[in-house]
């Protein structure tokens, strides 16, 4: 894994962690994996040594300076806090964390047709629910959402400048 695709990683697992979809050792294993894949500095140092116990309990007070030394701030306010949320979604669904079908309803549930960005997949989560009634199939609905969630991974985001590790 890149050093820029373990940081994204990062990002969108603090993100899910934020927003109540994964746990907090999720997160410890994300910085785990930017730590071998080249991402250093102290403080991630410090959450990739997290237990199970002391990643729930520490988490909020390790995860932020982790984040701010690798030029990360996922916690971002109002819309584009919302596209980030979607975009880490999407991703988690890439890679094979989420059905479609998932993803689409958690979308929906969490913006409802509110977010323009993720507008598409709030209306094919009521597509998944009058499947019986059209004439599409889930697989070609699955489909969409698929297409969806790949346009979404590709809105623009935010990486760091790679690090050099710290010796």
């Amino acid at each position: 894994m890149s050093t820029e695709a373990a940081a994204l990683a990062l990002k969108d697992r603090a993100l899910l962690w934020s927003i109540g979809e994964i746990r907090a050792t999720d997160v410890v294993t994300s910085a785990c994996n930017a730590l071998v894949a080249g991402l250093d500095s102290p403080a991630l140092r410090t959450l990739a040594a997290c237990t199970r116990a002391e990643a729930e309990n520490d988490i909020l007070r390790l995860l932020p300076p982790a984040l701010n030394e690798l030029g990360l701030e996922p916690f971002s306010p109002g819309i584009a806090g919302q596209e980030a949320e979607a975009g880490a979604l999407a991703a988690w669904m890439l890679a094979g964390e989420l059905t479609p079908r998932e993803l689409a309803f958690r979308i929906h549930r969490r913006f409802g047709h509110e977010l323009p960005l993720a507008e598409r997949l709030a209306e094919l989560d009521d597509e998944y629910d009058t499947l019986e009634y059209g004439d599409r199939t889930a697989a070609q609905v699955d489909a969409d959402v698929l297409a969806e969630a790949l346009r979404l991974t590709q809105h623009p985001r935010v990486t760091p400048e790679p690090t050099a590790p710290l010796t």
